[in-house]
């Protein structure tokens, strides 16, 4: 069930309305109910998958706790192994099982291993990752382990972010199912404003930028260098609005029933440095792999140099956690080794007044957007191939800017569609700056008050059902 669906929308009003109208005892079994539909609406059959995941984690995490000595990690090492081992069966067979087959080749060996047709479970990376926070957080003693089956099996389920997240941590989540959430008129405003905004950004900005995209990759051969840099920045704008939207709509429909989720997005294309854009994307899955991988690799705390292969090394897995594609690992190890280079030019890095700051930002956005080609593209050889084409062929007169802004429709409707996308792609940045800046008028009339919070949603609920792309499409994340 998609976010931007009307099936989503009936969803939430009767969710949301039998979630006041219940006591807490029934609360947790609505959601809980709710959440597998929720799931089961994808592919029914795969809710057994997780099914298995959450009795293992639950069971292992008891016994961690209720246990000393060696046993404690072998019930660890158990739970990470086989909840690990469900991900890589689904993600990463068949990517394991063509490169053994491209090696084998090279070496005139015959590695005729079958590939497997079955369909990766939605939101697998997500709630595993969710669960293995939970299992290694019961085991270093920070969180007590969750004996009521059903509350535990809500943390994972829960409905707002079981899909694509934000990868809650348990000392946030946990306890607020054990809340009693009273209706609350300011929680209501906040969270439906935050669900309009999430909707614009993805029906508005990230469906409108994804045609050009789409479009453009699908002919990169045949396309200019600008056509195809126009396209980076635009999947730059779409991949940014559609994720960053889809957390909005999961914090904000949560938020109506009273529960807050962990902050996702802060405004990532501000950032004057890679490492502070890292701070600013994905921020649950950036704090997961700092937490989980990085730091037990020995993080800032050792020498340098295995410093930067420990950042080496988690951007890398980062990558293949996006997807099981050459092109996803490539782009994680060009993160990590542009943190590498940054903290080794660090007392270089373009100095800290107002116009450095500027140009900092210009030149982390331009590193960025090299990422999103490969990010972006099916194959190595297509992101080289379009970084090449974009390298050699790109022209900024006036002929091939107008064949550039043409070719998003073929037709003379191309101009205002463009224009229109220009418009509210760069009113959505204004907002974000003006948040940046804690502009008064920002701070003052809309963050402190409810009554303009509800003018913006009503505004922004106009603006989806007039220049929106009403069609229902999916998140970019839902793949991972």
């Amino acid at each position: 069930m998609l976010f931007n669906s009307p099936g989503f929308c009936v969803f939430f009003i009767v969710v949301t309305l039998l979630y006041y109208l219940l006591p807490w005892s029934g609360r947790w079994k609505l959601l809980l109910l709710s959440s597998c539909y929720f799931y089961m609406s994808f592919v029914p059959a795969y809710i057994l998958i997780l099914l298995v995941t959450i009795v293992i984690d639950y069971a292992m995490a008891i016994l961690i706790a209720e246990s000393s000595g060696a046993r404690r990690k072998t019930y660890l090492t158990i739970s990470i192994v086989s909840t690990c081992a469900v991900l890589g069966v689904f993600k990463y067979y068949n990517f394991l099982a063509v490169t053994s087959r491209q090696v084998g080749s090279l070496f005139g060996i015959a590695a005729d291993i079958p590939l497997a047709h079955f369909i990766l479970p939605i939101g697998l990376s997500f709630h595993t990752f969710q669960s293995l926070s939970y299992v290694i957080e019961v085991y270093r003693g920070a969180q007590k382990p969750e004996r009521h089956f059903g509350i535990y099996s809500l943390y994972v389920m829960f409905y707002p972010q079981l899909v694509a997240g934000p990868i809650e941590r348990p000392q946030n989540l946990l306890h607020q199912f054990y809340e009693h959430h009273a209706f609350d008129a300011e929680n209501i405003i906040q969270g439906l404003t935050l669900m309009a905004w999430g909707f614009f950004q993805k029906m508005v900005i990230a469906d409108r930028a994804a045609q050009y995209v789409t479009k453009a990759y699908g002919n990169w051969q045949t396309c200019s260098g600008l056509e195809l840099l126009l396209a980076t920045v635009l999947f730059a704008v779409q991949i940014y609005a559609d994720f960053a939207g889809y957390s909005s709509i999961a914090i904000g429909a949560a938020r109506v029933m009273g529960f807050r989720l962990m902050t996702n997005f802060n405004h990532p294309y501000f950032a004057t440095s890679i490492g502070e854009f890292w701070r600013r994307w994905h921020i649950s899955l950036s704090t997961w792999f700092k937490d989980y991988l990085y730091i037990p690799l020995g993080g800032n705390r050792v020498a340098v140099p295995r410093r930067y292969l420990n950042l080496l090394i988690t951007f890398t897995v980062s990558g293949l956690w996006h997807g099981a594609n050459w092109t996803f690992v490539i782009w994680g190890f060009y993160n990590g080794a542009l943190l590498v280079l940054e903290g080794m030019a660090a007392k270089w890095w373009l100095g800290k007044g107002p116009l450095q700051t500027q140009l900092r930002r210009v030149v982390t956005l331009a590193l960025i957007l090299i990422g999103w080609v490969f990010f972006r593209a099916e194959t190595t050889g297509q992101a080289f191939g379009i970084l090449g084409r974009i390298a050699r062929s790109t022209s900024l007169s006036i002929g091939s800017i107008q064949e550039a802004i043409l070719f998003a429709t073929g037709d003379s409707s191309a101009l205002p569609a463009m224009a229109a996308l220009t418009i509210l792609t760069g009113g959505m940045f204004v907002l974000e700056g003006m948040q940046e800046r804690e502009a008064l008028i920002f701070d003052r009339r809309f963050a402190s008050s409810t009554t303009w919070r509800a003018a913006a949603a009503v505004l922004l609920v106009q603006v989806v059902l007039f220049f929106g792309v009403l069609r229902a499409s999916s998140f970019i994340y839902f793949q991972f």
